[in-house]
């Protein structure tokens, strides 16, 4: 069984980790999910959209090892591995200095990841993979959990196919909206001359992911998995296509995203991870999560569906002001009023949301204002 206590440890991660940055609540959930999962992901979009920043503070949080390195074409094995031991070499044995290089890492970021060379793209891809560099006659085991890259670009090489697909999680970082260049000036100068938010002690550890990773098997998966194949063929009849790892890989990350949401039964909502996984190129993303939007019972439809009732109440309202004592569409109204009440109390019980089932009694409490209005002016009992 999972404690209650450690439960609540990778939502206490994921606020801490997105706080000092304004509108990356996206980015720090698609990085949780890779750490509670050991999965790797890549953050694709322009420079200056906090991908280093995140990745950085996510290593504080976990007082994890990290390494952090940006790669071009030109980069060497070396840079990333560690130079070779001369002196173990001299004596006739091939090792590499590997003292706070990647292969120490628990917690890596490399930066435009598909500038990698060929040298680099096979160590990588083990690396991902096995979690072992082979080099020379020597395997080096690594203790990395996930490696969050970043890129400018969607590879389109036929090279680059493999390590793309390696990296299950995608998400496209956007620069923030209008909206909220006045928040991001603000904690950008927080940032610089502050210590807000500086991080005083880890909210977890590296053992707390090794132990919730171990729960993932115990999330109950029933209730999701019909739903699950319909959207793979949703998905591909829309021309988005997933290969077979990453179609194998999905309930992994359900799993967690229920954890992430102090749940050990997945729901509907936690299919919203396939927004993550299923996108290859930019404009993926966008039909992903349209798609999702309309198929997924998850809260925000629910309110979706109750704001549009909400806004149809609001104008019966206006309809019945306006009306004279002996319209009949009045009696029609109350009864369309009553089946609308029950669909409102079925909206706030199904979607198991404290949020929604509160606005789902506003809405209810605001048809039965109207019911009553519409019962004095027919100088009825209601």
């Amino acid at each position: 069984m999972v404690s209650s206590s450690l439960l609540e440890l990778p939502k206490k991660f994921l606020e801490s980790l997105y706080s000092p940055f304004v509108g990356r609540e996206e980015e720090a959930k698609v990085l949780t999910l890779a750490l509670l999962t050991k999965e790797h992901v890549v953050l694709i979009g322009e420079p200056g959209t906090a991908k280093s920043a995140l990745a950085r503070r996510a290593a504080d949080l976990l007082n994890a090892r990290f390494f952090m390195y940006l790669l071009t074409k030109y980069t060497e094995p070396a840079e990333l591995f560690g130079a070779l031991d001369v002196n173990a070499l001299k004596q006739g044995v091939y090792k590499r200095i590997t003292k706070e290089r990647l292969p120490e890492s628990e917690l890596a970021f490399l930066d435009e990841i598909f500038n990698a060379n060929s040298a680099i793209l096979n160590a990588l891809l083990s690396l991902l993979n096995e979690r072992v560099i082979y080099d020379g006659y020597n395997v080096i085991k690594v203790p990395l959990r996930t490696l969050i890259s970043a890129s400018n670009r969607v590879p389109d090489e036929p090279e680059l196919e493999a390590l793309y697909d390696r990296l299950l999680l995608r998400h496209y970082a956007k620069p923030v909206g209008e909206d909220m260049w006045k928040d991001l000036i603000d904690s950008s100068w927080e940032l610089e001359f502050t210590d807000k938010w500086k991080v005083k002690e880890p909210v977890m550890t590296v053992q707390d992911l090794d132990r919730l990773y171990s729960m993932l098997s115990e999330v109950d998966l029933s209730q999701i998995k019909s739903k699950l194949l319909k959207l793979y063929v949703m998905l591909e009849e829309k021309g988005v296509h997933l290969t077979d790892r990453r179609k194998g890989k999905v309930l992994k990350i359900v799993s967690a995203h229920a954890l992430l949401n102090s749940r050990t039964k997945a729901t509907e909502e936690d299919l919203v991870v396939l927004k993550y996984i299923a996108p290859r190129e930019i404009d993926d993303f966008e039909k992903v999560s349209a798609l999702l939007s309309e198929e997924l019972k998850t809260p925000i439809k629910y309110m979706r569906e109750l704001n549009e009732i909400f806004n149809n109440i609001k104008e019966a309202g206006k309809y019945v002001d306006a009306a004279n004592e002996s319209d009949p569409r009045l009696i029609d109204l109350i009864r369309s009023l009553r089946a609308t009440k029950d669909r409102v109390i079925s909206l706030g019980k199904e979607s198991g949301d404290e949020k929604v089932e509160e606005f789902s009694r506003e809405v209810g409490a605001e048809i039965d204002r109207l019911v009553e209005k519409v019962g004095r002016k027919l100088g009825i009992y209601t």
